[in-house]
């Protein structure tokens, strides 16, 4: 079977260079940006888990996660996101946290999905449940699902001490007037954001909001569903990219998110040791300035043909 894009230049790392990077030793440390609200710092590689942490029980399928978890922490990750519609997510991501006794060194971030007060609250109950814990660093009303009543209630739990941050979400471009009027009507901490080379509209719309507005950006579908991975199959990664550090396609197009100034972290979802660990070194080292952000994202576009450069 041939290999996909990323498996042939997404895993350029050297056996060696991965060996080091699964047990660092004075390895430089990731990125961290501030939360606006209070200036503490989150490294700007989180973890995603839609799709990726739905799996069943059996030990053999959460082996692999556990893995990936692990390496996470060590590699200097702490945020990651969750869902009560991601399938078992939050339970996988809540039991091997506990088995690995890393629960207290992870930033959690999960969300509120579903009508009215009573539903909301009890679905955040669940929540922590199934993480297994009884704080919640950061709890967000996704799609802007009656936001207005599950804003209230998040205030009232943030006051209470049983969550952090606040944060509101919307995945398609469709909700951007109404997740604007939110941004600016509403004191809010964090809202997350699909944003890549594929899918920009965030970038001239919510992400200069949120700047001025000193809310964190969370991004979502960094790799566009791995679509990003489609548009360069069988391509070279450009001898440039070198200078950059980046030593694959996913590094490259992580980078570019990350050198936007108003994004705080960027949450690539993966179940495998090896992706989670190249995603990982596109935090550390400098990023690209202006001139080679635009030169990436001239590239992508050149390769929406297939004639393209």
């Amino acid at each position: 079977m041939p290999l996909r894009p990323r498996d042939r230049h997404g895993l350029a790392l050297r056996a060696g260079q991965v060996r080091q990077l699964l047990n660092p030793v004075g390895a430089p440390p990731i990125l961290e940006r501030p939360i606006p609200s209070s200036g503490e710092t989150i490294p700007v590689i989180g973890l995603g888990t839609w799709q990726t942490f739905d799996v069943g029980a059996g030990a053999a399928e959460r082996a692999q996660l556990g893995t990936v978890l692990q390496r996470f922490v060590e590699l200097g990750g702490r945020l990651i996101d969750s869902s009560p519609m991601y399938g078992a997510a939050e339970s996988v991501v809540g039991d091997l946290a506990a088995d690995l006794a890393i629960t207290d060194k992870l930033f959690l971030a999960t969300k509120v999905w579903t009508s009215g007060r009573a539903a909301g609250v009890a679905q955040m109950e669940e929540s922590l449940r199934r993480l297994r814990t009884r704080r919640l660093d950061l709890l967000q009303v996704h799609n802007l699902l009656d936001w207005r009543t599950h804003l209230g209630t998040v205030r009232d739990w943030q006051q209470a001490g049983r969550i952090r941050y606040v944060g509101v979400t919307h995945y398609t471009s469709s909700g951007y007037d109404e997740l604007e009027r939110v941004l600016r009507s509403e004191r809010l901490d964090f809202v997350q954001v699909n944003y890549s080379l594929d899918e920009r509209e965030a970038e001239r719309r919510i992400l200069p909001l949120a700047r001025d507005r000193g809310v964190a950006v969370i991004v979502n579908r960094p790799f566009s569903k791995a679509g990003l991975f489609e548009r360069v199959r069988g391509r070279a990664l450009p001898a440039w990219a070198a200078a950059l550090g980046c030593e694959s396609w996913a590094q490259l197009f992580l980078e570019w998110i990350l050198a936007h100034p108003a994004v705080t972290c960027v949450i690539p979802a993966t179940r495998r040791p090896q992706h989670l660990v190249d995603n990982m070194q596109a935090g550390v080292g400098a990023l690209p300035d202006a001139a080679t952000r635009d030169r990436i994202a001239a590239l992508l576009d050149a390769h929406r043909s297939p004639h393209g450069a």
